[in-house]
């Protein structure tokens, strides 16, 4: 898909492109340029480590999208096209 720089310097990402990665208004991401191309990824999540009960547990800073089970269902028959 082709898309177009304006002159503020933003690229729009195709909706077909967000759809499949999952991206939305206000979502992190990570840019960096390798080998002479732009790879845009979904930024990690950005986590404390809290001890509960004397195990480690990692605890998201930011309020995450839920998981639901038509969303796991939805990426598992996308990686077995």
């Amino acid at each position: 898909m082709r898309t177009a720089i304006d002159a503020a310097g933003r690229i729009v990402v195709p909706k077909a492109v967000r759809d499949a990665m999952g991206l939305a208004a206000g979502r992190a991401i990570d840019v960096v340029c390798t080998d002479g191309r732009i790879e845009i990824e979904p930024a990690p999540a950005d986590v404390v480590t809290e001890v509960e009960d004397g195990l480690p547990r990692l605890r998201p800073r930011d309020r995450l999208e839920q998981l639901t089970d038509e969303r796991v269902r939805a990426v598992l028959e996308a990686t077995r096209r």
